[in-house]
């Protein structure tokens, strides 16, 4: 069960990096990234967040190039929630799947 505090945090965590990853890909021209969810541990020491990427065929190269920056990304997060939060969790990002499970769902229904 997700406390208040975790989903406070979460919510101010996936806002934060929706913003930095957008300025991040800005530069590469037709991929989309998106922060479809953060989930906190109950410590507030480590934070997952699920990545939407688009297209999902380079899903897999993306995250691991994410996951490679994943202190770069931290310490950006670091400046912009300095005021609201004490320690800044340490990143972790999954892909998140759901639309392509959605996807195929409807596929096989439709057959």
């Amino acid at each position: 069960m997700e406390s208040t505090r975790q989903a406070k945090i979460a919510r101010l965590l996936q806002k934060e990096l929706s913003e930095i990853l957008r300025m991040q890909t800005a530069k590469t021209h037709g991929i989309l990234v998106s922060v479809s969810a953060v989930r906190v541990s109950p410590d507030l020491s480590i934070a997952r967040a699920y990545l939407s990427i688009f297209p999902s065929d380079k899903g897999n190269e993306i995250i691991e190039n994410i996951n490679r920056n994943a202190r770069t990304i931290r310490y950006e997060l670091g400046q912009r929630v300095r005021h609201q939060l004490r320690k800044i969790p340490e990143l972790a990002f999954h892909l998140d799947d759901s639309l392509d499970y959605i996807e195929n769902i409807d596929n096989l229904l439709k057959q």
